[in-house]
């Protein structure tokens, strides 16, 4: 049985962050699905994991970490190649922009349309489909040049991104337009050990 565990949401992009940055990195994890529809994360053994009672969780031995971005973060430090993080200033600076843009913009961006589209969230859909626009114009000139987000190698900045941006379109956002977007997410399906969101 593996060491770390997942608490878990198949549909959720943040959850699939963790198992796609675990599956490339060849951590492995032992996966609890959380029952969101049934209320089970406002339950008080859920909600003593993580007080915001969402998922994903990640617990490891008498360690327990909630966000998305702050698991990457634990797991990449702990348990994988230092390459998905690594520890010079700048290069961590870099993938922690990315971090920030992926719980701000395509949050609010991209998963937000999502979120109304594919499960009916009373957000405000017009408005998350502009930023979208904005958000993907922006990546995709800044993918035009380079290969990866934040690095030249893949890091946890390209897993972090790469979720919400590849489920747009059940949001009703095209990735048409967006060539440099979908080389970079065709190089991320490329990578041993990638596993798609249903996996």
């Amino acid at each position: 049985m593996a060491q770390y565990v997942l608490y878990n949401c198949g549909p959720s992009g943040n959850c699939y962050k963790v198992r796609l940055f675990a599956a490339l990195a060849g951590i492995p994890l032992k996966i609890l699905e959380v029952d969101l529809a049934g209320g089970e994360h406002r339950q008080p053994a859920f909600t003593a994991l993580n007080p915001w009672q969402q998922v994903p969780v990640l617990q490891d031995g008498e360690i327990v970490i909630w966000d998305s971005q702050a698991i990457l973060v634990y797991l990449a430090e702990r348990y994988a190649e230092p390459e998905w993080c690594p520890p010079d200033p700048l290069s961590r600076a870099r993938v922690m922009q990315w971090l920030s843009v992926s719980a701000n913009e395509i949050q609010h961006g991209p998963a937000d349309a999502r979120l109304v589209r594919k499960f009916a969230y009373p957000l405000n859909y017009d408005h998350a489909v502009r930023l979208s626009s904005h958000v993907l114009t922006t990546i995709d000139a800044h993918l035009a040049d380079r290969e990866w987000l934040a690095l030249h190698l893949p890091s946890i900045a390209d897993c972090a991104a790469y979720p919400y941006i590849a489920l747009a379109p059940e949001g009703g956002i095209s990735l048409e337009p967006y060539d440099a977007i979908r080389a970079w997410m065709a190089r991320i399906e490329a990578l041993p050990g990638y596993v798609p969101i249903g996996s």
